[in-house]
């Protein structure tokens, strides 16, 4: 009886190119190769797995799944890179009208420790509700509230420290200044 190695090394001489060729016609030559080692490393963990008789429907399979996962990844990052140029595409449109009230508040929120940057992005940037978002930190609705009443205080303190150290031009009064927009309040 043949050991492991010598098993593997049939099966792959056997139907390596094989396997390409459904992988080729399938997706395409770029993504065969990828596909085919993919389909024999999962051949080689699962060696005792593949039925003697019917090896080539069995790498045919696992050939299939390989290749049914790697569309989906490619959607998933064709999706992901539409949103993020959608994103982008906001981000720019607003940047002149927003700059200034973003970067004071970025600079200010950077200032802050990761707990508060954490409750105040939970519901701001990442859209969950305060139950939702008690939730994810382990805590109490009520908790919640008192932390984020805290991390919001804590950071138009660290805003209005941000405003002062920034201002270099003395002809800035408060007066014309615009207000900025805190996470989770209005314009203060």
């Amino acid at each position: 009886m043949p050991n492991r190695h010598e098993r593997f090394t049939v099966l792959y001489n056997t139907y390596q190119a094989r396997v390409y060729g459904y992988a080729a016609g399938r997706a395409g030559h770029q993504l065969a190769e990828e596909v085919v080692s993919e389909t024999f490393l999962v051949a080689w963990r699962r060696l005792d797995d593949i039925p003697d008789q019917a090896q080539l429907q069995w790498l045919f399979r696992v050939a299939r799944n390989i290749l049914r996962d790697n569309f989906r990844q490619a959607a998933r990052r064709e999706s992901l890179e539409v949103e993020l140029r959608t994103w982008i595409t906001e981000a720019v449109a607003d940047v002149g009208e927003h700059a200034t009230e973003r970067l004071t508040v970025l600079r200010a929120l950077a200032t802050l420790s990761d707990d508060d940057k954490e409750i105040l992005t939970l519901t701001t940037w990442h859209g969950l509700s305060t139950a939702e978002a008690a939730q994810v930190l382990g805590c109490t609705r009520a908790a919640f509230f008192v932390r984020l009443h805290r991390a919001r205080r804590r950071l138009r303190s660290a805003v209005d420290a941000t405003d002062t150290t920034d201002t270099t031009d003395t002809t800035d009064t408060a007066a014309s200044r615009k207000p900025v927009t805190v996470p989770g309040r209005g314009p203060r």
